[in-house]
């Protein structure tokens, strides 16, 4: 059995990646939820994770310890490749896609954490997270327009669970969304998997952060 690694479902972007992947694909796993920023994460996490961070699978003798690897993982070791579209000249800009999201965009993960919990209010951010949510906006439109939906390039893949919190802090911030992005956003939010997540994070009593405020 996989076991799953990951912090609070309310608060871990990352965890919620590899999380939404393994759960819309049916692969079986055992779950173990480290709450962050507390005294059992510190002295639980070097029992998992190498890094010190969640999330991380194991898989029997096998430690994988970033989101992105986790679901590239997946994908070849139970998924027969169908994490990313079976067309290569879909499957090269899904990659890219994931990966900017990956390494990029750090103004708005710093200044719109996701909180799932969150709803918008009179807070609003500067010109550097704005540039990255009209790219995220075009990466969406575009990619939508070349596989014609529901998700980014066509069914649910890897792309779609990198690019999931995001639709998540859209949501909480208040973030304007065009008529694509919203419809991507509405068909993720749908995703049983996605509504298992949000159900959860909901029920969850700690608060990190700005949210203890």
């Amino acid at each position: 059995m996989l076991r799953l690694v990951i912090g609070n479902k309310n608060y871990s972007s990352w965890s919620l990646r590899p999380w939404l992947l393994l759960r819309h694909f049916e692969v079986p796993f055992d779950e173990v939820r480290l709450p962050l920023d507390t005294p059992e994460f510190q002295q639980r996490i070097p029992d998992y994770s190498p890094t010190g961070r969640v999330p991380v699978l194991h898989d029997g003798t096998r430690v994988v310890w970033d989101s992105l690897a986790i679901c590239e993982y997946v994908n070849e070791t139970f998924l027969e490749g169908r994490g990313w579209p079976s067309d290569p000249s879909l499957r090269y800009l899904a990659r890219c896609a994931a990966a900017e999201m990956h390494s990029g965009f750090g103004p708005l993960r710093a200044q719109l954490p996701m909180n799932c919990r969150r709803t918008p209010n009179a807070y609003r951010w500067n010109a550097d997270a704005e540039a990255d949510i009209r790219r995220v906006l075009t990466l969406w439109r575009e990619l939508r327009r070349r596989a014609g939906g529901p998700f980014l390039l066509g069914d649910f893949g890897i792309v779609d669970a990198m690019f999931a919190p995001v639709a998540i802090r859209f949501r909480g911030y208040g973030v304007v969304l065009d008529d694509n992005a919203r419809h991507y956003s509405e068909a993720l939010f749908a995703l049983p998997a996605m509504r298992e997540w949000q159900a959860a994070a909901e029920a969850e009593t700690e608060r990190l952060g700005d949210d203890a405020l």
